[in-house]
């Protein structure tokens, strides 16, 4: 599963891995959302259903990671190395454009891609 983020001129391509959480998340696109900026290395944006997390990797975030805060039912993109968190896991990776991460503001477009 491939996904596109674009806002700002910019866009961004993810792979998702095949972890229930990433379906979930696949399965709500398209979403025309609201990104945020939080802390000194990422990105979150709240989509409209909170994702399932059974069989779902926690993740080891670093640049260029996607992931889901499943405490505060945000995704998180990074644009700077993370590490692990409690209740953090992994949706996936960019495969283009991760230098893009920290310039998203505003209106964001999530969309399915065809590989």
């Amino acid at each position: 599963m491939r996904i596109s983020v674009s806002g700002n001129g910019k866009k961004i391509l993810f792979d998702l891995n095949d972890s229930s959480a990433a379906l979930d998340l696949y399965n709500q696109l398209p979403l025309t959302i609201n990104v945020k900026n939080f802390s000194t290395n990422e990105k979150v944006f709240y989509p409209p259903e909170s994702l399932n997390v059974k069989n779902t990797p926690m993740a080891n975030a670093k640049k260029g990671t996607l992931a889901y805060y499943a405490p505060w039912a945000d995704v998180v993109m990074f644009y700077d190395h993370f590490g692990k968190g409690s209740g953090l896991y992994e949706l996936g990776e960019a495969v283009s454009g991760k230098e893009l991460i920290e310039s998203l503001s505003g209106i964001i477009e999530i969309e399915k891609v065809e590989k």
